[in-house]
């Protein structure tokens, strides 16, 4: 297998992933790149994405119901999806290689690791005061 290059494309959907640092998506990467970039195609930006989370340069994160995501911060940790705005925050506790464990011997399985996500409501949602309800009027 030969080594992969870090291509022009590759670099500019890194730089992309990083400076929006809000978990983004395959679309929102694609807009911040052609904002830029108008020639890169989405294929292209779907391809980067996947490579640079296989190589670990970057994270995909995966919830259920949700199109994938991908996370500037490679190593492992945890999120917060915010029930209010829908929002990825990332949550910065040790990760628990003993859950792995656990499970390795209680099921006898082989485990990679493993994804924990928190739901709840941000810190900028807890701020936000709560709109009144509309008044309907006939």
């Amino acid at each position: 297998m030969q080594p992969q290059r870090n291509t022009y494309p590759k670099r500019v959907v890194l730089e992309a992933v990083q400076l929006l640092r809000n978990h983004p998506t395959v679309d929102d990467v694609y807009t911040e790149v052609k904002r830029t970039h108008p020639s890169i195609s989405k294929n292209t930006v779907y391809r980067n994405l996947h490579l640079l989370s296989e190589k670990g340069d970057i994270r995909q994160v995966s919830l259920p119901g949700e199109p994938e995501r991908y996370d500037r911060l490679a190593a492992r940790h945890y999120h917060l999806q915010c029930e209010n705005c829908g929002g990825i925050s990332d949550i910065e506790i040790d990760y628990l290689d003993s859950v792995d464990e656990t499970v390795r011997r209680k099921y006898g399985i082989e485990v990679n690791g493993h994804d924990i996500v928190f739901r709840g409501v941000c810190t900028t949602c807890r701020h936000v005061p709560p709109t009144p309800p509309r008044e309907i009027t006939p």
